[in-house]
């Protein structure tokens, strides 16, 4: 028998598609240069989260607190809800992953819309578990009612993720609510809330309710987005004790750094300075919508930082368009474009490179 000629890797670990981050910048006419294609927060951090920050460099040299007690305990007091159910982690993808761990074996299946949030078919896949995605609707929406359709005896968990990484709508909470009617107590809904500070919509899923409302309901929420801090990786996951145990139980060790710990307290101490900032994204998105929808793009209605241009196969096209004009955009496939909002700046420079653009594409695709 031959033997093998290198290490051997998980053939699931090869099968898995690649995470594809968002692209530097290009540079563009005049120097020009955005990059908004990772829905960062275009503010940097406030001065007293910088002051905190700073500080704690100087401890380097020691382990962070193991159990994220402080910032447990700021969340648990910010969100009204026992202590006991929040779990920090390394992004709310991080933790994402170890609930995928605690929850998924082989041969288990997790349930999601597609297109979302890129790194679901990734995480799933490393459990072991099946991916069931369920496309959405013509409007860039969940369609929970073929997602309850897809739920089996082999359904360990549903993904919902709103408002919907990368185009954009919210989940209403009386449809949230007649999906989780026909979901069983033992299958697992995790509400992925990353850019519920952007939502301005009053039918939205309020996923805290749900979770207080149904024993098979968790969150996921994350500091990366409205909060600024993408480059300390820190969100968390508010779920019930016997899933949230299980959760700190799969985290890796010393996983939430202790700057991040600190930073992300100090951001929710913060928190009116900050949603102030949110308000002016929302504001500016709101703006670049209305210019978008007075060229003659329909899109799906976005409740996050970001516009997704449905523009299909010539998504190739409009990523090379804007990388032209120094805009560094985020492509999916033949789906379309997602870009971030909130920089004025780079703002402008997609309008233009947008109103250029959709005269040379058939508005009756759009959309």
């Amino acid at each position: 028998m031959t033997s093998p000629t290198s290490p051997r890797v998980r053939a699931a670990v090869t099968a898995l598609p690649g995470y594809v981050p968002g692209r530097p910048a290009p540079v563009g006419p005049g120097g020009a240069s955005f990059k908004i294609s990772s829905n960062e927060n275009p503010y940097p951090p406030l001065p007293a989260v910088l002051e905190v920050v700073q500080r704690a460099a100087a401890q380097l040299n020691r382990y962070p607190d193991m159990s994220s007690a402080d910032l447990v305990g700021a969340l648990a007091e910010h969100l009204d809800v026992p202590a006991a159910r929040v779990v920090p982690g390394t992004g709310s993808v991080g933790v994402l992953g170890s609930l995928l761990q605690a929850v998924c074996e082989t041969g288990d299946e997790v349930v999601f819309a597609w297109r979302s949030f890129e790194a679901y078919p990734i995480v799933v896949g490393l459990s072991g578990a099946t991916p069931v995605p369920v496309p959405l609707d013509g409007a860039g929406r969940h369609d929970l009612d073929a997602m309850a359709g897809a739920i089996t005896e082999r359904t360990r968990l549903v993904l919902v993720c709103t408002p919907n990484n990368p185009t954009g709508p919210v989940v209403g909470a009386q449809e949230l609510e007649a999906f989780l009617a026909r979901v069983p107590r033992d299958v697992l809904v995790v509400v992925d809330e990353a850019y519920l500070e952007f939502v301005r919509d009053p039918q939205a899923a309020d996923g805290l309710a749900a979770h207080r409302a149904h024993p098979n309901v968790m969150v996921l929420r994350t500091f990366s987005k409205a909060y600024g801090l993408a480059g300390l990786r820190v969100g968390y996951a508010v779920a019930h004790e016997p899933v949230a145990e299980a959760l700190r139980r799969t985290a890796v060790p010393f996983g939430v750094s202790g700057i991040a710990q600190l930073a992300a307290v100090a951001s929710l101490e913060q928190s009116e300075a900050l949603l102030e900032r949110v308000d002016a994204i929302v504001d500016e998105r709101e703006r670049v919508v209305a210019e978008l929808t007075r060229q003659g793009w329909r899109l799906p209605r976005s409740e996050a930082n970001f516009v997704f241009l449905p523009v299909g196969s010539s998504t190739g096209a409009l990523v090379a368009a804007c990388a032209g004009a120094g805009l560094s955009v985020r492509g999916y496939g033949d789906d379309g474009v997602r870009a971030t909002v909130g920089d004025v700046a780079a703002d402008d420079v997609l309008l233009e490179v947008c109103g250029a653009f959709l005269p040379t594409w058939s508005p009756d695709r759009v959309g």
